[in-house]
């Protein structure tokens, strides 16, 4: 019975708090999959029914964020009636609190010296639960649309959903506000941009957005 109530306790979701907090506790990452299962007293044969690798469990965390933010979302009854916008904007501002929450486990797993793969691999997963989320919105406003012209192109619209997270992320990371308050003002500011531009009437917030940002010395820091 204790076997049978160990193997209950063990999931995706406490393993990857586990290898949160060894991550930092050691400063790195375990060196194999055999050593860290030995560390947190579980199986290999456990950690395999949910994880192929150290780097896979790495991208789980990015896919655990993005869960729980779109879980605690849709538990908003009023989620469902706001416009594609606010949708956005609800997405990104609850995702960033999700990372403010771990913030010295996501600014060590960003640091370039530390990835232990090539590039944001980590992240590939998580390109892509965005580019989703963002291309059921953009078909849902093209369904709304009398005519195929006005219509926006949903790959192009979703990629740029991803460089413009990519842009808050890098943003974020080098905040230093109180709060984060200028990662809210970021949000909104590049959010609305984009979708002024989606509605064809860009220009006083894209000129907004650009002050901002030349404001901020981000675009070329």
């Amino acid at each position: 019975m204790a076997s049978s109530n160990r193997k209950k306790a063990i999931d995706a979701q406490s393993i990857i708090s586990k290898y949160m907090e060894y991550v930092l506790e050691n400063d790195g990452y375990p060196v194999s999959v055999y050593k860290f299962c030995k560390e947190i007293k579980i199986s290999e044969e456990d950690f395999y029914r949910f994880f192929g690798s150290i780097e896979n469990l790495t991208a789980g965390v990015w896919n655990a964020f993005y869960k729980t933010t779109v879980d605690v979302i849709s538990k908003n009854s009023e989620y469902p009636r706001f416009s594609s916008r606010d949708k956005v904007l609800t997405f990104f501002y609850t995702f960033f609190e999700l990372l403010t929450l771990n913030r010295s486990y996501v600014l060590f797993v960003l640091k370039p010296q530390n990835v232990p793969f090539k590039n944001l691999e980590q992240l590939k997963d998580l390109r892509n639960h965005i580019k989703d989320f963002a291309g059921e919105l953009i078909k849902e406003d093209n369904d709304t649309k009398l005519y195929n012209i006005t219509k926006n192109p949903v790959s192009v619209y979703t990629e740029g959903a991803w460089m413009q997270f990519l842009f808050i992320l890098k943003f974020w990371v080098d905040d230093s506000s109180p709060s984060f308050e200028k990662t809210d003002v970021a949000i909104e500011k590049s959010v609305n941009t984009i979708f002024d531009l989606l509605d064809n009437t860009p220009l006083n917030n894209v000129l907004d957005f650009g002050k901002f940002l030349w404001k901020e010395k981000f675009m070329w820091n």
